[in-house]
């Protein structure tokens, strides 16, 4: 059963007609209400389509959230925590919130710097040492005798 939300969700201004839950049967705590009532929500973002978010932010979204995108371009978020479906479903709408604030974050630029001369002498002093320990365990050779 698929139900459309009508107002605006509470995950970053996404638009509703972006979202669709669906309720499902969950397992966990609930006793015989889990065998009987669809309690647990699946959130489905169409995030291929949504023009709520920047290119920028979607391929970072597609990057952090890979496992949980269908090849359509709907990312997924299964929410069954709790016991009541209204429940779940905040649940569901703050994991995306989550997901999208953290896709929303740019990365930091990483300045290339340079390993200072010293660093190198030691580096290439510990690998004559090393070529020269290999050395030694070689077989001698006839002038050697």
């Amino acid at each position: 059963m698929v139900v459309a939300v009508r107002k605006r969700s509470a995950a970053a201004g996404i638009p509703s007609s972006d979202l669709r839950f669906a309720f499902i049967r969950a397992s966990g705590p609930g006793g015989q209400n889990v065998n009987k009532v669809a309690t647990g929500v699946q959130l489905r973002f169409a995030m291929g389509t949504s023009r709520a978010l920047s290119d920028a932010v979607r391929a970072r979204l597609r990057r952090i959230a890979a496992n949980r995108i269908t090849a359509g371009g709907e990312l997924i978020i299964e929410a069954t925590r709790f016991r009541t479906q209204e429940r779940n479903r905040q649940d569901a709408l703050e994991r995306l919130a989550q997901l999208i604030g953290r896709a929303s974050e740019a990365p930091k630029a990483r300045h290339e710097t340079r390993p200072p001369a010293a660093a190198r002498q030691r580096r290439l002093q510990i690998k004559r040492r090393e070529a020269a320990k290999k050395r030694l365990r070689g077989r001698p050779s006839p002038e050697d005798d």
